[in-house]
């Protein structure tokens, strides 16, 4: 039975159960506000000692100033997790960041990442956030995921994050 609970600091070693390899089929780009699909069938593996490197980092460093972290849990193995980022973002700073959103191949489409998604929120709320700023990957699932959960493309794009990462989806949801 797979439970989600609130991560702390100490937990980043966790991170390193997570595969997030993955079979891509679809990918979009953002042209003019509007969607475009790209074909683009490929094997995304599993994230190599740098990339782990890195995620943990940014999970460290959220949580050593004032992010949320949730995990999903099987027993001691982490299957899930999302981050909560610390800083308010938008003109109105109004918007507090999904960092980092990854469950494990071989447990998704079984629900974790809609509770994780539901305790991220709950968090944002309670900070008085309005939205959830998500820059996602480009991919299928990804997007698909969180428009299902009522994010949408959003006009105001956070320079910073696109900074980062210019392919990402930028997406806004009203909680």
């Amino acid at each position: 039975m797979v439970t989600i609970v609130q991560m702390i600091l100490s937990d980043s070693y966790k991170i390193r159960d997570i595969d997030r390899s993955e079979t891509i089929e679809l990918t979009y780009k953002l042209k003019k506000g509007v969607l475009e699909e790209i074909k683009s069938p490929h094997e995304c593996s599993r994230w190599k000692e740098d990339i782990y490197i890195e995620i943990i980092s940014r999970y460290e460093y959220e949580l050593s100033n004032g992010g949320t972290a949730f995990g999903a849990f099987d027993g001691d193995k982490l299957v899930g997790f999302g981050v909560l980022a610390h800083k308010f973002r938008g003109y109105d700073n109004d918007r507090l960041q999904i960092d980092l959103m990854y469950v494990t191949r071989e447990y998704r489409r079984r629900g974790i990442g809609s509770l994780i998604m539901e305790s991220l929120s709950t968090v944002a709320i309670e900070k008085e956030a309005k939205y959830l700023y998500i820059s996602s990957t480009e991919t299928e699932s990804a997007v698909k995921f969180y428009t299902s959960h009522g994010s949408a493309i959003t006009s105001e794009i956070d320079s910073e994050l696109f900074e980062k990462e210019p392919n990402d989806i930028h997406m806004l949801k009203k909680l």
